[in-house]
């Protein structure tokens, strides 16, 4: 009996053995069940972390977009003036811009028999008719009325003038010397000829200053006015035209580096630079990029023009290897390293620092339009300093009591927003681009000879852009530095107020006979 139930109790025990085997054979399929829905979710989770990240990406390049897209809407349809202009609002300070409007309308009130009507009269303030210049020849065209006034008397005249253009005027000087024969077969006696530009060339000063106004000033390229002398009757190879050009700026490269001199004497020079497209068949294409590197002097107002095939350091680092004073430039990199240079001090430009928040205006208006008006009266400044017509030391009083406050609260303002915005984002890059150089952005509050932007320089380089719209792109590299050159002379005419036709005809005039120490004397004044 005893045996018999403990048979029972063994096969029980492999009954509940088998039991819980297959108890644990389930619980084992649940775990790999479960893990294989924990696998399932992770993956799942990582996905969407991932389409998180690449939303988030694609929002910020999103977001990106939209202020490229506001700034180039604002460049092809805003206002081209940098001058910031605020919503009028009296809680802030604002700038007079003196402007004067056309007209204004006022309105009347005008009883009319049984009842009132208002009347609007246009008020204007134009100057009336242009008097033309005292200066210029008056032909005389003497008018008689068709009738006859035989039997009539005269009780005065009424004059009326008008202004009349005769197309440029070709002419030929001809030189004629007379032969004498000394006595006894000594030899023969003749008048030297003038001193001309090009040696037993045709061109006199005139016509070759004319063809580099043409070109240089009124960005008139070579083939064109060819087209002008045809016109004439005047047939002139367009290679022809080349040669003098080039003859002319051989000629004046004596005096292009009396200027260079005289630049690089200063102790205060703006630079910039600007690009150039020159023929190069050495390139895939044909052309490769070059640059006119611009030093400025804005005491003396000369300028300098230097081209290099490219826009490395290497330019202004042989051209400002021994100057010594300010260095006021943008914001290139290259310039930096002048830091190192002993005697140099850089400044750099408010209104290049000016430009990002004029940028950011569609990113976060409340804090472009806070450090724009504040930038705006250290311009309001200047302006004050500039029309009174203040020495330096006048204007660097003036900033010192208006400027400096100015600055500092800029300056705190910058620091407390940094870490307020998005470092990519247009305000954040204004921020950054301003904070990074915000001491060189103050250096012009210390001494009154000192501008506060590069704009002075930046002018000087727009001819270049006109220019390159016309013919765009220079002959060889040789020929890019003959520009140079001339843009050097005729720029720095433009400066001084100098009519450059006149200066340059009296200089290609005198220059072949004039001595190196004297060629300073020939410098637009």
């Amino acid at each position: 009996m005893i045996i018999q139930q403990q048979k029972l109790t063994y096969e029980e025990l492999l009954q509940q053995n088998s039991a819980q085997a297959e108890l644990i054979k389930s619980q084992e399929e649940i775990i790999q069940s479960q893990a294989e829905l924990l696998r399932v979710q992770t993956e799942i989770f990582s996905n969407q972390q991932e389409q998180v990240k690449q939303f988030e990406a694609l929002e910020g390049k999103y977001f990106l977009l939209q202020q490229q897209f506001a700034q180039m809407q604002r460049m092809i349809f805003g206002s081209k003036s940098e001058r910031f202009v605020p919503i009028a609002n009296p809680s802030q300070a604002t700038l007079e811009f003196n402007i004067e409007p056309v007209a204004t309308m006022e309105i009347k009130q005008e009883q009319v028999s049984a009842h009132t009507r208002n009347r609007i009269e246009k008020k204007t303030n134009h100057k009336g008719r242009l008097k033309l210049p005292a200066h210029l020849e008056r032909v005389e065209h003497k008018l008689e009325p068709a009738q006859d006034v035989t039997a009539l008397k005269c009780i005065g005249e009424e004059i009326t003038e008008e202004l009349e253009y005769t197309p440029g005027k070709f002419f030929v000087n001809k030189y004629i010397r007379k032969k004498y024969a000394k006595p006894g077969g000594e030899g023969i006696i003749t008048a030297a000829l003038p001193t001309r530009p090009i040696d037993k060339g045709i061109p006199g000063p005139g016509l070759l200053s004319q063809i580099i106004i043409d070109k240089y000033v009124d960005h008139l390229p070579l083939h064109r006015q060819v087209q002008r002398f045809k016109r004439e009757d005047i047939h002139i190879p367009a290679s022809t035209i080349t040669d003098w050009v080039k003859y002319t700026s051989n000629l004046l490269a004596p005096l292009y580096d009396v200027l260079k001199q005289q630049v690089l004497k200063s102790d205060y020079i703006m630079a910039d630079e600007s690009p150039i497209k020159v023929l190069d068949s050495e390139k895939e294409n044909g052309t490769c990029q070059g640059y006119y590197w611009v030093y400025r002097s804005p005491v003396e107002n000369l300028v300098l023009f230097d081209y290099r095939p490219g826009r490395g350091r290497e330019g202004p680092a042989e051209i400002l290897k021994d100057f010594s004073g300010h260095l006021q430039t943008d914001g290139y990199a290259v310039y930096e390293m002048f830091e190192k240079q002993p005697g140099i001090t850089l400044l750099s430009c408010m209104a290049h620092a000016r430009r990002y928040f004029e940028q950011a205006l569609d990113n976060d208006k409340a804090r472009a339009e806070f450090v724009l008006q504040q930038i705006q009266l250290l311009y309001e400044t200047e302006r004050t300093a500039r029309n009174n017509n203040y020495t330096h030391a006048q204007r660097f009083e003036l900033r010192e009591k208006e400027s400096a406050p100015v600055l500092k609260r800029i300056k705190q303002w910058l620091g407390e927003n940094i870490t307020a915005v998005l470092p990519q984002s247009a305000i954040g890059k204004a921020i950054t681009y301003s904070l990074a150089r915000w001491d060189k952005l103050c250096v012009y509050a210390t001494d009154g000879k000192l501008e506060i932007d590069n704009n002075r320089v930046e002018n000087n380089i727009r001819p270049i852009a006109l220019g390159r719209k016309n013919y765009l792109f220079a002959g060889s590299h040789e020929a890019a530095q003959r520009a140079a050159i001339i843009y050097s002379l005729l720029i720095t005419c433009k400066i001084k107020n100098v009519n450059p036709f006149n200066w340059l005809k009296e200089t290609l005039s005198t220059i072949p006979d004039t001595k190196v120490p004297k060629l300073i004397e020939l410098l637009p004044k």
